[in-house]
């Protein structure tokens, strides 16, 4: 997802994105979803939290090393 999207996600959820990063942004929303802000670190392919918006998203990032 592309950081625009994130952002407008963001303002949905009533947070204003601010300077934040993709990474920190989405960590900010895991959180409001009521997630762990475990974005980017799902290293092994692995997560539990299967109702998070982030997933697959998270999976990549991991993968790419853009942990934030």
């Amino acid at each position: 997802m592309r950081i625009q999207q994130v952002r407008n996600e963001a303002k949905l959820r009533g947070i204003h994105p601010g300077k934040l990063s993709k990474g920190e942004l989405i960590k900010t929303i895991q959180l409001e979803e009521g997630n762990f802000d475990c974005y980017g670190s799902a290293l092994t392919g692995e997560c539990d939290q299967l109702e998070c918006t982030w997933r697959e998203d998270c999976f990549s990032a991991a993968h790419q090393g853009e942990i934030s």
